[in-house]
């Protein structure tokens, strides 16, 4: 079954829902054009758990890890979130600006919180990503295309947009793997 979005919400409607107050309106004239691949774990390393959604949500217990003491404070989100298992998790409507790229450039144009959508995937630098999260983000990418057109072929990582800062999604995402997954879901080329 292939992923839906409801265009009029900006909510996909596969996606388990878990609302972040992190996000605010692109610009008047912005909508989707970019897709940014991320990747995430918390506490870093460590898979599973309620810790990204409580993150996202400002809801983190800086007790509950040493790490979380570092990044309690901070005020982000991503749109949506893929778990090692291929979960789907929305945390902001697609229409709106989530808070995922920070200082960021793509093809000399700033900002590219204002124009993309923001997917983390759990993992990180250190750990090869599960096929599940493979799948579900080509899915996710024809889906994002077919309600966006804008987005055409652009797909890049966090470390594309902001190389001095991120690394993510790190050395083990599979960039062959997801053009091959876009390409057979029909979603056609993919950058990155």
């Amino acid at each position: 079954m292939s992923l839906e979005i409801d265009e009029r919400t900006g909510l996909v409607r596969q996606a388990r829902q878990v609302a972040s107050t992190n996000y605010d309106a692109r610009p008047a004239s912005a909508t989707p054009e970019l897709i940014v691949v991320h990747a995430i774990s918390l506490p870093p390393g460590q898979f599973g758990g309620p810790w990204i959604d409580r993150f996202f949500t400002n809801c983190l217990d800086p007790e509950a890890h040493d790490y979380f003491k570092e990044i309690a404070s901070l005020r982000v989100s991503a749109h949506l979130l893929i778990r090692r298992n291929g979960e789907l998790v929305q945390y902001v409507p697609l229409g709106m600006r989530a808070w995922h790229a920070g200082e960021s450039c793509h093809e000399g144009r700033e900002a590219c919180n204002d124009y993309s959508i923001g997917v983390e995937l759990e993992g990180d630098d250190d750990t090869p990503f599960n096929p599940e999260q493979y799948d579900r983000l080509a899915e996710l990418c024809v889906a994002l295309r077919r309600c966006y057109p804008a987005i055409r072929e652009s797909i890049v990582g966090h470390c594309d947009i902001a190389p001095e800062r991120k690394t993510d999604p790190g050395p083990h995402f599979d960039w062959r793997r997801l053009k091959a997954a876009v390409a057979a879901a029909g979603g056609g080329e993919v950058l990155g």
